[in-house]
């Protein structure tokens, strides 16, 4: 989590690109490093648009046939973790990662991890929308994340079909991102994935593994509760009828102590805040004690630790 604020967006930035050898160094910069080949490079052409405010960036990608390759190598050299939403448009194309492969036709959603190698494959003409965001600004967990790599999501169906045409809109309006309530459409987008998310996973069925569902579970409680100083793992435990042990064993399996979640989902939540246009008056201190800290200068070395900035030069940057 750390690392200096994301300036807000400000405007759309396009990238022409009018030969393969510029459209490689307008995709690395716009993303994470990548290797960039087309089979026909003499014609090829390409277009980036993208917008960037609060760490999420939102890009929309038109181009002829080409090979994209994220190579362990190219992952070697980075210190940032994102995840890496795609949305076809319009065209074809594929997706591998995880020894999985999806086709992705217009309407179609997948997730990839920078972390891990990955390719895409574009045999035609297309456009596609990327929403890429550092993987703390989603409730769920990495591992969880892992299992809908290169998982084809239907957009015409479900929830898919309620979420493709908000971010088609966000797609087709990145100066919006350039205003005041940039942040909250970013971060409804961010909902909306997790959202689906959620649901491919199946965390959301009363049918679900029942270990998969107890820690679900868990998250959802902690998230409703953040604004109780009562909040810790005793109370979380009892509200479970498991024993703190047990609670402590849940989170070590996915690398995390409870409490460290807890000051995490509430850092994220005032963080939030702070953007919030609509809470601009609200003094820093009141919106950490919404959230559960009561220590208001314990809040401001926390943030700071977490974000590189204290919480009002955070609210000045925006």
């Amino acid at each position: 989590m750390n690392g200096a604020p994301a300036a807000p967006a400000e405007s759309v930035s396009t990238l022409v690109a009018r030969n393969i050898s510029e459209f490689r160094a307008a995709v690395s910069e716009s993303f994470v490093p990548l290797q960039v080949s087309s089979g026909g490079p003499d014609h090829f052409r390409g277009v980036i648009r993208g917008a960037s405010v609060d760490e999420v960036h939102v890009t929309e990608v038109r181009a002829t046939s080409h090979v994209v390759e994220r190579t362990p190598e190219l992952i070697a050299r980075g210190d940032r973790s994102y995840f890496k939403v795609s949305l076809m448009l319009a065209g074809t194309g594929m997706l591998i990662q995880d020894d999985r492969e999806a086709v992705l036709q217009a309407g179609d959603l997948a997730v990839y991890d920078t972390d891990r190698p990955y390719s895409l494959v574009f045999d035609e003409d297309f456009r596609t929308m990327v929403v890429m965001f550092p993987k703390h600004l989603i409730s769920l967990p990495s591992d969880m994340i892992g299992q809908l790599t290169a998982v084809r999501i239907s957009g015409h169906e479900g929830l898919g079909g309620m979420v493709v045409p908000y971010l088609t809109q966000l797609a087709g309006n990145l100066d919006q991102l350039a205003g005041t309530t940039g942040a909250r459409l970013a971060h409804s987008a961010l909902d909306l994935v997790t959202t689906v998310f959620t649901r491919e996973l199946g965390l959301d069925e009363v049918s679900a593994d029942p270990h998969r569902a107890l820690v679900q579970r868990i998250r959802s409680y902690i998230d409703r509760n953040l604004g109780s100083t009562d909040l810790g793992p005793a109370s979380i435990a009892s509200a479970h009828f498991i024993s703190t042990r047990h609670l402590h064993g849940l989170f070590q399996e996915q690398g995390v102590t409870v409490s460290t979640w807890i000051r995490t989902r509430r850092l994220a939540q005032c963080r939030r805040d702070l953007l919030d246009p609509m809470l601009a008056d609200r003094p820093v201190a009141a919106i950490a004690a919404r959230w559960g800290f009561v220590d208001a200068a314990h809040f401001s070395r926390a943030f700071k630790s977490a974000f590189g900035v204290s919480p009002s030069e955070y609210r000045a940057a925006r």
